[in-house]
């Protein structure tokens, strides 16, 4: 039989699996399995780049949503802290301006210094702590700074801002040092020219003004009204203080519910910051209490 016929069917009719093409003609380089590899990268590369895009786009979009949810929040965060700040002034913590030399040199014109409004509720006052109060009704000290009057609402707002902040004077408080409590019995001089206390004399050269005296004016034995302290300033010479008031209601003596609350730190200046503890000399008298 010839290779013709062979090749031939039964019917004479060439096989048709035989006449296909084989693979190997599909595996040309120029088929169409090179092409679409081609087609699926170029579109592989268009879609990864327009992710990019819209990454940016996103990351855009989220930058401008947090800006704008921050400035809606500002004024929120602003009142919260002015509420707190209230709050802690009000009833906790508050800074005070030194505007007079009544104190020198424990504390300068133009100290500031935080005072525990809270401390006393907790505690009894004790002597030799310097404590801020309200003077109205029992003294009248000619030193303490008069603030003027604010000529208009912004003037006065500032101004308010200065005094809550301790940067300005108030003209209602003043500041001076606890000498005696309700019943002690306060009297000057004793031979030495010392203050005395239930009879223990004070030795007070470590916080008293360079070169002072106990006092300049004699007083007592007077023994101190219940709910009053005796308070005296540490420059002696020129402190409108207790001495000098005895005339007025309380006979010097001050009113424990006019007590604000006790100075315990200066805060400003840098060079005078520290804490305002209780001298030695009281330890004796205090000790004695407990």
């Amino acid at each position: 039989m010839s290779k013709d016929e062979k090749d031939l069917g039964s019917d004479g009719v060439q096989d048709e699996e035989s006449a296909q093409p084989g693979p190997e003609e599909h595996g040309s380089t120029t088929g169409s399995r090179a092409h679409q590899s081609s087609g699926a990268s170029a579109v592989s590369g268009a879609e990864g780049e327009e992710s990019e895009e819209g990454a940016d786009e996103m990351g855009k979009s989220q930058s401008a949503e947090k800006k704008g949810s921050f400035w809606k929040e500002l004024p929120i965060l602003v009142v919260i802290a002015v509420v707190l700040a209230f709050v802690i002034r009000t009833w906790l913590v508050q800074a005070f301006y030194i505007p007079s030399t009544s104190m020198e040199n424990t504390l300068l014109v133009g100290d500031r210094v935080l005072v525990n409004k809270v401390v006393y509720e907790l505690r009894d006052i004790e002597r030799g702590e310097v404590v801020v109060f309200d003077g109205n009704g029992s003294w009248d000290d000619p030193n303490t700074v008069s603030v003027p009057e604010p000529t208009n609402p912004i003037s006065a707002g500032f101004t308010w801002v200065q005094q809550q902040l301790g940067a300005a004077p108030t003209g209602k408080e003043y500041i001076k040092r606890v000498i005696g409590l309700p019943g002690d019995t306060v009297e000057c001089c004793d031979e030495q020219n010392r203050v005395l206390v239930n009879g223990v004399p004070l030795e007070e050269e470590a916080y008293l003004y360079p070169g002072s005296v106990a006092t300049h004016t004699e007083f007592g034995p007077i023994e101190v009204p219940e709910g009053h302290l005796w308070l005296m300033g540490d420059h002696r010479a020129i402190s409108s203080d207790s001495r000098l008031n005895q005339n007025n209601p309380g006979g010097g003596a001050v009113p424990i519910d006019h007590v604000v609350g006790r100075a315990f730190v200066i805060i400003w200046p840098v060079g005078q910051i520290g804490p305002l503890g209780i001298p030695e000399t009281f330890e004796e008298l205090n000790a004695a209490d407990e």
